[in-house]
């Protein structure tokens, strides 16, 4: 597959999501852009909700970190579980019974001004970085793979990737979102299946013989509890799941965003109940698909990709998908799963930033419709430009695996929303609300001071995924002591 069929594929792609913006964007009122006047169907916000979670990160980074980490990512998917089952009956019933637009407005009515601005500081820092994550993978896959053989430079890859997000999300912001996410998740299975079939055909496997081969066994360990100090350990990767769940999906808009888009309560539930079970059973298959790709590679002798001299297994899924010989069908429909396997969170990341800074910061639902209109679209341009920097800086300082990135930076800039959230529903307590942020900063800096000791300095305890709920337990017990009496 040539540089050229790949550009022709993502222009028809983008085609596709502009007429869909079109239709989707013709109020191009703020109610639409940030509630989709609440009238979206529960089953299609369920099914985008995969795609949407899943990103570029699962698509290509989960199956190449099966080689490092055999299937010890599924204990965390576990963990994922039961924490959209705490979002599902703890927080949307408070977000519905409230009417926000911004779920952090619930921190204004329950603890003050302040609280309420450390949450929507908190969120839109995790916000940027966790959607920079997801951009940055598809950026260096299309370098890699398009644009360094015409010579394009890094930094305008990821400039037409934004600006391409932008154009289609600038009019009708959630509702747009909603319909190209059902779609963008549909291409994203599609390309998986696909992928696990050719490259079963091409081994002389049926899907039966690849479950029992001994190839399948050296990579498919899931539980591990051998030792708890231990990063992989069932209970700290089981709890260190359920947390970042509980963070990156109940107390985050970008994801709430979607849901308060339903009628009603039932129906959000019904569509995070279903849309869970689905999330743990498609990231199972993208777990074999990991194992598979190793298992190709090793037997057709293909080298980890290089990027920037050093072995990038992010790119083993693309390097087999468009140079194995595998066919035109399997490059194009990776293709397609990767760039909407992208877009489908990196669009959503950007409509909720910029919702959050209108209501959270610029109070645009205290102005008239025209200015509230205008302030919004100037804003959806200035979060733009602030994840191309962002994207641009990951390519000069990021030095792991994209998904334990991700789940790692979760750990530090979720904190403080999850001991907020956990202090405001479960106390009646008030507290004195100008000395919430030096209680989240004293906590953010304890939990980077940890994060950042080797394990000597522990005997031997390596820090996993556990710092977001001992990020969140600092934090609560700070509030605790900051009560009023």
């Amino acid at each position: 597959m040539t540089s050229l069929h790949i550009l022709l594929l993502i222009g028809g792609y983008f085609a596709l999501l502009l007429l869909i913006s079109y239709f989707t964007g013709k109020n191009d009122s703020n109610e639409d852009f940030f509630k989709a006047g609440k009238q979206s169907p529960w089953y299609l916000v369920a099914f985008g909700m995969v795609g949407a979670s899943l990103s570029g990160v699962t698509f290509i980074s989960v199956p190449g970190w099966v080689d490092s980490s055999q299937f010890s990512y599924l204990q965390v998917v576990f963990g994922y579980l039961v924490g959209y089952l705490v979002t599902a009956y703890v927080l949307l019933p408070i977000y519905y019974k409230q009417n926000v637009t911004s779920i952090y407005q619930f921190l204004d009515d329950r603890f003050g001004f302040v609280s309420y601005k450390v949450g929507a500081v908190s969120f839109f820092v995790s916000r940027v970085l966790g959607a920079a994550f997801r951009l940055f993978l598809v950026a260096i896959v299309l370098q890699q793979f398009v644009f360094d053989a015409w010579n394009v430079p890094y930094e305008i890859t990821v400039v037409l990737s934004i600006l391409l997000i932008w154009i289609y999300t600038f009019k009708g912001g959630i509702k747009t979102i909603v319909w190209t996410d059902t779609l963008q998740t549909l291409f994203m299975l599609v390309s998986v299946g696909l992928s696990i079939y050719f490259i079963l055909n091409n081994l002389e496997w049926t899907f039966s013989d690849f479950l029992a081969s001994d190839e399948l066994s050296g990579f498919s360990k899931t539980i591990f509890t051998d030792d708890l100090f231990a990063k992989n350990h069932l209970l700290k990767s089981f709890l260190g799941g359920m947390f970042v769940t509980i963070c990156m999906t109940g107390l985050d808009q970008d994801m709430m965003q979607k849901n308060l888009t339903c009628r009603n309560l039932k129906d959000a539930q019904k569509n995070m109940v279903s849309f869970s079970v689905v999330l743990v059973a498609v990231t199972f298959v993208f777990m074999l698909l990991g194992a598979l790709l190793f298992i190709y590679a090793e037997k057709y002798q293909i080298a980890i990709p290089l990027m920037d001299g050093q072995p990038k297994t992010d790119l083993l899924f693309p390097e087999i998908a468009l140079n194995s010989g595998l066919g035109m069908t399997v490059a194009i429909t990776f293709m397609l799963g990767l760039i909407a396997a992208a877009y489908s969170s990196a669009d959503s990341a950007l409509t909720s930033l910029t919702t959050s800074f209108c209501v959270d910061f610029l109070n645009t639902e205290k102005k008239s419709e025209k200015e509230a209109k205008s302030i919004r679209q100037r804003t959806h341009i200035g979060m733009s430009v602030l994840l191309i920097l962002v994207v641009i800086s990951f390519k000069y300082i990021l030095d792991r695996n994209v998904i334990d990135g991700l789940l790692t930076v979760a750990s530090y800039t979720y904190g403080p929303l999850l001991g907020l959230f956990s202090f405001g529903i479960f106390t009646k307590h008030q507290v004195k609300d100008k000395y919430v942020w030096i209680v989240a900063l004293a906590s953010l800096t304890i939990i980077v001071i940890l994060g950042k000791l080797p394990a000597e300095t522990l005997g031997g305890y390596e820090v996993g995924y556990e710092l977001l709920p001992l990020n969140g337990l600092l934090t609560f017990i700070g509030l605790w002591l900051i009560r009023r009496k």
